[in-house]
C-alpha cells in the first residue's frame, strides 16, 4: 500500500505544476474577458438563486436554481472544507489558505463559464435535465472521444475516489471521537454508511436534491456559526492570523518545513478539491435547473465557489490557526480540526464536529454519486449499468472507511487533475459562446427585462437541443422592481 501511495504522490508532484498553470491562466483569462463577472454581478447571483423554477412539463415544475445549487454544494461542501483544509495547513503551512482564497476568486469566473455552458447544452431526460462537460464537449466541439474519456474519468473520480475520501473522513472523525481500534469497527461504519447512501441514491435526482436542500445549509451554517464564536473569543488575535496567512504565502515569513512552494501546491490542490471551479463537475448540477436563461445558473454556481471556500474553508482555517498548530509535518485531517475546536470551546466540540462532518461528507457522497450517474447515462442509458454503478458506489464507501488517509487524498488529487485538464482545454475554445450568453443576459437586464434565452439568440452555438423558445412560460417579462 505504501508503494502505491508513493507512486501516486510522485506523479502528482510533477503533473500538478501543469494543472496549476492552466487553472491560473484560465481563471485570469476568464476574469479579464468577463470584466470580473464573479465580482461585478454578485447582486445578480443572489437574485438568481431565489428564482422559482419553470415547468418542465405541464403541471410539473423542474428543479429550482436553489436545489441545483445545493446539489453542487453537497459535493463541494464536505470533508475538503474540514479535513482538506487541515491537510493543506499541516503540509503547506498557513500560506496555503491564501492560495485557496486566490483560486476561489479566479475560479468564480471559470465556474461561471462552465456552468453557463452546462445549462446551454443540457438535454431533457424524462422528468429532469442532464448535462455537463461531456455534453458540451460532444455537441459544441464535436470531440466525441474526448467527451467519452471525460465521462469515464468523472464517473470514476466522483463515484468511487471522492466518495472514498468522504467516507474516510467520516470514519476518521468517529475514530477520533470514540478511539476505535481495529479494522472490524471501521468496516461496520462503512457498511452502515453504504446502506444510508443506497437509500438515497436509488431514489434518483429528485430524492437526492430534496435531501441536500435541507442538509447542506443547516450543517454548513451551524459549522460557520461555531467558527464565528471561536473568532469572537480570539478577536484580538485575528489580525495576527491574517498576517500569518499572507506573510507565509508571499514568502515574508518562513515556517519550519513549509516553504512557499508547498503552500502554493497544497492551497491550490485543496482549493480545487473544495470549490471544484474548472474541474468540470459543477456543470453537471447546473444543467439540472429549470431556469429562463443559462447565465442564471452560471451566476448561481459562481456564488457557490464563494460559499464553499471564502466562507466554510475560511472557518476551518481560523479554527486551526487560532489554536497554534504545528506545520510542515505529516498530513493531518479531521482530527486536527476537531482537536483545535475543542481547545477553543471545550470537549463538546469533538462530538459536534463528528456530527457536522458526518452530514457534510454524507451529502458530498450524494452529490458525487449524482455526477457519476449523469455521466453513466451519457455513456449508456441502461438501468442495469446505473444499478451496477450505484452498487459500486456503496462498495467504494466501505473501502474508503478502512483506507489510509494518505492514499485516498493522493488518488483524489490525481483524478481531479485529469478532469480539470480535459475540461479546461474544452472551455478555452467555448469561452466565446459563454461571453455571448453573458452579453445577451446583460442586454436584457439593461432593458428592464427578466432575461429569457432562445437558441436563436446565438446562432453560432451549434447542436443546442433545448431553448427553442416554444415554452409559453419563457416569455420575456419586466424584471422585478423595474
Amino acid at each position: 500500500m505504501d508503494a502505491i501511495t508513493d507512486a501516486v504522490t510522485n506523479i502528482n508532484d510533477y503533473y500538478w505544476y501543469f494543472v496549476i498553470a492552466i487553472l491560473c491562466i484560465a481563471g485570469v483569462w476568464f476574469t479579464v474577458w468577463t470584466r470580473a463577472v464573479q465580482i461585478r454581478l454578485i447582486p445578480e447571483m443572489f437574485r438568481s438563486i431565489t428564482e422559482s423554477p419553470s415547468e418542465i412539463e405541464k403541471g410539473k415544475q423542474g428543479i429550482s436554481a436553489f436545489r441545483a445549487f445545493t446539489v453542487s454544494a453537497a459535493s463541494r461542501v464536505g470533508s475538503a472544507n474540514v479535513a482538506g483544509v487541515a491537510v493543506a495547513i499541516t503540509v503547506g503551512g498557513p500560506g496555503a489558505v491564501f492560495w485557496m482564497w486566490l483560486l476561489a476568486i479566479l475560479g468564480g469566473a471559470t465556474s461561471f463559464v462552465e456552468s453557463s455552458l452546462g445549462q446551454l447544452y443540457k438535454v431533457r431526460k424524462r422528468d429532469s435535465y442532464v448535462g455537463g462537460p461531456a455534453y458540451y464537449i460532444r455537441d459544441a466541439l464535436g470531440w466525441k472521444w474526448v467527451a467519452i474519456a471525460f465521462a469515464v474519468i468523472i464517473t470514476i473520480t466522483y463515484g468511487f475516489v471522492f466518495n472514498a475520501v468522504q467516507a474516510n473522513s467520516i470514519a476518521q472523525s468517529l475514530n477520533n471521537q470514540f478511539e476505535i481500534e481495529g479494522t472490524g469497527p471501521m468496516v461496520i461504519i462503512g457498511i452502515i454508511l453504504a446502506l444510508l447512501t443506497a437509500a438515497v441514491i436509488f431514489g434518483g435526482i429528485r430524492r437526492l436534491s430534496a435531501v441536500t436542500e435541507i442538509m447542506v445549509p443547516i450543517m454548513a451554517f451551524a459549522y460557520v456559526a461555531v467558527a464565528l464564536v471561536v473568532v469572537a473569543l480570539n478577536i484580538s488575535e485575528v489580525p495576527g492570523v491574517f498576517w500569518l496567512i499572507v506573510g507565509h504565502a508571499l514568502g515574508f515569513k518562513e515556517i519550519a518545513g513549509a516553504a512557499i512552494g508547498a503552500a502554493i501546491m497544497q492551497g491550490i490542490r485543496r482549493g480545487l478539491f473544495s470549490n471544484e471551479a474548472g474541474m468540470g463537475s459543477v456543470p453537471n448540477a447546473a444543467a439540472t435547473a429549470s431556469v429562463s436563461h443559462p447565465v442564471k445558473q452560471g451566476l448561481v454556481q459562481s456564488l457557490g465557489v464563494y460559499f464553499d471556500t471564502l466562507l466554510v474553508c475560511s472557518a476551518t482555517a481560523f479554527i486551526i490557526l487560532l489554536s497554534d498548530p504545528s506545520y510542515g509535518g505529516d498530513p493531518e485531517g479531521i482530527s486536527l480540526t476537531q482537536n483545535a475546536l475543542a481547545a477553543q470551546v471545550g470537549d463538546w466540540a469533538i462530538p459536534f464536529l463528528t456530527i457536522v462532518i458526518f452530514f457534510l461528507a454524507f451529502s458530498s457522497i450524494l452529490g458525487n454519486s449524482y455526477y457519476g450517474e449523469s455521466n453513466i447515462n451519457f455513456l449508456r442509458e441502461s438501468k442495469l449499468a446505473l444499478t451496477i454503478f450505484r452498487v459500486l458506489v456503496c462498495v467504494a464507501v466501505i473501502g474508503g472507511a478502512i483506507g489510509s488517509i494518505d492514499l485516498v487524498w493522493s488518488l483524489a488529487d490525481l483524478f481531479m487533475a485529469f478532469m480539470a485538464t480535459i475540461n479546461l482545454i474544452a472551455l478555452i475554445p467555448l469561452a466565446r459562446i459563454a461571453m455571448k450568453l453573458m452579453k445577451n443576459y446583460t442586454d436584457q437586464k439593461k432593458q428592464g427585462l427578466d432575461p429569457v434565452f432562445s437558441r436563436d439568440d446565438i446562432p453560432e452555438a451549434k447542436n443546442v437541443s433545448e431553448w427553442d423558445g416554444s415554452d409559453p412560460l419563457t416569455v420575456r417579462q419586466p424584471a422585478e422592481g423595474s
